[in-house]
Order: C-alpha cells, then structure tokens, then sequence
C-alpha cells in the first residue's frame, strides 16, 4: 500500500466529500523522504528568480527511492501535491524530479526537461536498473 489512509477518510471517499488537505497530509505521513524532496524544491523556487529548480541525488535507500516512484507515479498523489504548493512537478529516471512555477509549463526549460533527448541524455549504466 503505499498510502497510510485512515478509515474515516475512506468513508469520506466513499460518500465523495474528500478532505483534500488530509489527503496532502496522509502524502507527508506516508511518504516523508519526497514529501521533503518537493518540499525542499518548492522552497527552493520560492527563494529564487530561478526558472526551475532540480533534486538529483539518488534516494538514501530502496524504501526512499520507492516512495519517490509512488509520489511522481501516481497522478492523483502527484496532482495533490502540486495542487499543495502550486507548483508542477517532472520526474525523469529513477530520481531526477525538477519544480517549475505553473506559468512556465510549455517554456524552453520545461520543454527541455520533459522531452525525450533529455531522457536519453539522462541515461546512465548505473541506472539503469534502480
């Protein structure tokens, strides 16, 4: 499972009233090692005039770089996240995850990050196997 979800927030889903910031913090409870990586991100782009900022460094461990694939996988997950710091999260490989302010989807460096060159360029034998 990789969200910790309480019963009442599933009787909520159920009765479709969902409590969207319990759902951000179950995020943060559940996942804590990318809730810090975003969160470090989103900070980092506040604090600057920079266009986008990136987390490159390989997760501390199998269980931290999990976490990050169910976080940047999982549409709803990432969606809500985004929505919390009102940013748009990319992702390439198994950790490369970059933060761009909505106004800058579609501008060269957005472009640049989520294209297929850049994928390619991003593969390393080391890898390609996490």
């Amino acid at each position: 499972m990789s969200l910790n979800i309480s019963s009442e927030m599933i009787e909520q889903a159920q009765a479709g009233k969902v409590d969207k910031d319990a759902f951000v913090e179950s995020i943060k409870q559940s996942l804590p090692y990318d809730f810090g990586v975003v969160e470090s991100l989103a900070k980092r782009l506040a604090q600057g005039e920079a266009e986008w900022v990136q987390h490159s460094v390989s997760p501390p461990s199998e269980a931290a770089r999990g976490q990050l694939l169910r976080m940047m996988g999982g549409d709803a997950i990432r969606g809500a996240v985004e929505r919390h710091f009102g940013l748009k999260f990319a992702f390439q490989n198994c950790h490369t995850t970059a933060a761009f302010r909505p106004e800058d989807i579609g501008s060269p460096a957005y472009e640049d990050f989520i294209s297929i060159q850049s994928q390619i360029l991003n593969q390393t034998p080391e890898l390609r196997d996490c």
